[in-house]
């Protein structure tokens, strides 16, 4: 993937964790992403650095969504 192309994904990525915070009414958890200082209007970082802000930004969300998950029902009778 080019730097362009991974920059435009930061960007959306970015954007659909805001519309999540928004919809669930949560905060997603930020702090690695945080401590990386690298967003998707930094385009003067290097490639390597936005492609570990959209793993550790993809990884808050999911985990976010795994807490909201409600356990699954067993199939299984009684």
């Amino acid at each position: 993937m080019k730097k362009q192309e991974l920059i435009h994904l930061h960007g959306l990525l970015a954007e659909v964790c805001n519309h999540y915070e928004q919809m669930a009414e949560c905060d997603v958890e930020h702090t690695e992403y945080t401590e990386l200082g690298v967003r998707p209007t930094s385009i003067h970082k290097s490639k390597t650095d936005h492609k570990a802000a959209v793993f550790a930004l993809a990884d808050g969300i999911t985990e976010e969504m795994e807490r909201e998950t409600e356990p699954a029902v067993s199939a299984a009778a009684d």
